[in-house]
């Protein structure tokens, strides 16, 4: 059986900011850094197989923080990246309300009815998810496989596990940055042992 320990990145200047990120990049905050090396911490007694990281600078950065020195091997892959947002990306939440206040309604409330003109739908992420799955399954047999990713993706993979559509996609638990999900997956069968958890973070950073 192999087990998934599944974690947001780290915050970041844009997670502050407000803004959008997607397929762009801002750097890890001091908060950021600080959860995911405690998040490290946690997992120190843990052993993993492997890293598998969306290959983004702010989850490259998480994934580093979180192994420290130990000798695991890191796997990018681009099915991890966040949903792609185009002309969104690295604009700020309330610009985009303003600009597109359709598709922000949507994306937000009616997940099912995003259709960018550019950009991904959430059932395009999910699909790009599942096949991190269907590789991790592949290549191990068994173990403890850390996946660091974003929230979208995140929410996607619950839609997965849970056999949920994508309308309920933003139902509860909140994917806060370094949260740890762990779930055991077999050939056939996901099991949800955590979800979302941030106790390993300091308790001024709990909101």
């Amino acid at each position: 059986m192999i087990t998934l320990y599944i974690t947001r990145h780290g915050e970041t200047e844009w997670n502050r900011e407000k803004r959008m990120q997607g397929w762009l990049d801002s750097n890890l905050t001091d908060n950021g850094i600080i959860n995911a090396v405690s998040l490290g911490e946690r997992l120190k007694k843990t052993e993993l197989a492997a890293i598998f990281s969306s290959p983004s600078g702010r989850t490259m950065a998480t994934a580093n923080l979180i192994r420290g020195d130990r000798d695991i091997p890191i796997m990018y892959d681009e099915n991890l990246r966040e949903i792609y947002m185009g002309d969104w990306e690295g604009k700020t939440h309330s610009s985009i309300k303003e600009k597109y206040p359709e598709d922000y309604e949507a994306f937000w409330n009616s997940p099912q009815l995003y259709t960018p003109d550019k950009g991904e739908t959430f059932e395009k992420t999910r699909e790009r998810a599942i096949q991190v799955l269907n590789r991790i399954k592949r290549d191990y047999q068994s173990g403890n496989i850390l996946i660091v990713t974003h929230a979208v993706v995140i929410k996607c993979l619950y839609s997965f596990f849970k056999n949920t559509s994508i309308e309920t996609l933003w139902e509860p638990p909140f994917i806060h940055d370094t949260s740890l999900t762990v779930v055991e997956m077999t050939e056939t069968k996901f099991k949800i042992l955590l979800e979302g958890d941030i106790s390993h973070r300091e308790p001024v950073n709990i909101k």
